[in-house]
């Protein structure tokens, strides 16, 4: 595919213009990649399906995730609509049962979706912690399992990336429990890379920091979050498509040798121990 042009009809801020296709053992392998019918899910999706893969997407929201599978039919990606909660076991077993009718296999899973709610230590209702558990540590666990079975079963190598943060290793201001859950699923990710590399599954983590992941990053958009631009090393926010960019080559047999890592993807902001202006 020819990505000199823009690919047209995807909704949110994602020019393609900026990729370049550098994978071709990509073509006909299968991604299934949580939330995915919009921002960095999106983004993630839309990369690898301009590299040939074919796509799962999921969602909580059923009519964006059919919005999202028309957009990506229009331009001739291949892709099953799969939306649901994906903390509930049913739900994860019903996604990969229809993933193996439509495709027979799973090279590639990513656990982007993740409940981002951050509240104060002492604003966290039992309700809060119960549902971040669930999205953010059992889902990825379980669609982990279920992945891991497949490729397993099917003798054959496979990748597990995980969607963690920047606060799973250096705590938000008011970022419970969700840093706490990207703490586990970067802990996760070691445990898993080690068990799985007998069966030739790599098991990898990126983090992600400041990403201009919706409108109110859009320059002019939000003078508070233009101030907070400035806190980054590199002085502007990412793009979803610069995560999916780190994706694809940890996905890619050019990262064969990398496992039980987290990468970040944060212009600098966890090298800092000040931002620029502000001494300690």
């Amino acid at each position: 595919m020819d990505l000199d042009k823009e690919v047209t009809g995807i909704s949110g801020n994602y020019d393609t213009r900026s990729i370049r296709l550098r994978y071709p053992e990509f073509k006909g392998q299968v991604a299934v990649i949580t939330g995915s019918s919009r921002g960095i899910g999106k983004a993630i999706a839309l990369r690898l399906a301009l590299e040939g893969m074919k796509i799962v997407i999921t969602g909580l929201d059923e009519a964006e995730v059919a919005a999202t599978t028309r957009e990506f039919r229009e331009f001739g990606a291949e892709v099953l609509a799969v939306p649901g909660d994906l903390g509930q076991t049913e739900i994860v077993n019903d996604l990969f049962e229809q993933t193996l009718a439509a495709f027979g296999t799973v090279d590639l899973l990513v656990n982007n979706a993740a409940n981002i709610k951050r509240l104060h230590f002492f604003e966290v209702a039992e309700k809060n912690l119960d549902q971040q558990l669930s999205s953010n540590i059992r889902g990825p666990y379980m669609c982990s399992f279920r992945a891991a079975e497949i490729m397993r079963d099917q003798a054959k190598r496979g990748n597990i990336i995980n969607i963690s943060s920047v606060g799973g290793l250096r705590a938000h201001w008011w970022g419970l429990p969700y840093d706490m859950t990207k703490g586990a699923l970067d802990a996760m990710t070691r445990a898993m890379a080690l068990e799985l590399s007998e069966y030739g599954i790599r098991v990898n983590a990126i983090g992600p920091g400041a990403i201009r992941s919706g409108p109110q990053f859009e320059p002019g958009a939000n003078p508070e979050i233009d101030k907070l631009v400035q806190r980054v090393p590199m002085a502007r926010f990412g793009s979803p498509l610069e995560v999916a960019s780190t994706v694809a080559f940890l996905a890619s047999d050019e990262a064969a040798y990398i496992t039980g890592q987290v990468i970040y993807v944060d212009g600098g902001l966890i090298a800092q121990l000040n931002p620029r202006g502000q001494d300690i």
